[in-house]
């Protein structure tokens, strides 16, 4: 399968606002939650990826067919570096996961751009843990470290760091 990382533009908003609404039901059974009363989870952050500098919006297409997303920002959730690009979210549509979609993606993401990287996983989210253990690893041929930290809401995360060349 032929996977396709694309920079996604403000014409790209609608299908981004879709996929997220996919992500946030996935999501929700891991958080809680639930819709809002137009049936609809939101992303109130997406805005800032067009907006701010150091934020990225992708479009994951696989065979050319629309295939998930990948929404990555500059600066380090957890150490504060600013230098440090962090997998703020990503997603593939649930019929094309474990057809190596999801792996081909997020080594696409990890090669757009040379510096250090982090991956913040939930401990909750059991089916992520393993995926992104093996997405790093793979791509950094085992140099990689991995910390444990509690997020300002109180989650349980394991982080993964890493170098790319880009």
């Amino acid at each position: 399968m032929r996977i396709e990382l694309c920079q996604a533009t403000v014409a790209d908003r609608q299908r981004l606002e879709n996929l997220l609404e996919l992500y946030a039901h996935d999501f929700s059974e891991i958080v809680g939650g639930a819709p809002d009363a137009t049936g609809r989870f939101g992303y109130p952050g997406l805005d800032a990826y067009w907006r701010e500098p150091g934020r990225v919006p992708y479009l994951l297409r696989a065979d050319g067919k629309l295939a998930g997303f990948a929404l990555i920002a500059r600066g380090s959730q957890v150490s504060g570096d600013a230098a440090v690009f962090d997998v703020a979210e990503f997603f593939v549509v649930r019929g094309l996961r474990r057809r190596g979609v999801g792996l081909a993606a997020a080594h696409a993401v990890f090669a757009s751009a040379a510096g250090e990287w982090e991956v913040r996983v939930m401990r909750r989210n059991a089916a992520a843990q393993p995926f992104w253990e093996r997405a790093v690893a793979s791509f950094s041929g085992g140099r990689f470290s991995s910390l444990e930290w509690r997020s300002p809401r109180g989650s349980e995360v394991r982080v993964f760091r890493f170098a790319s060349a880009g």
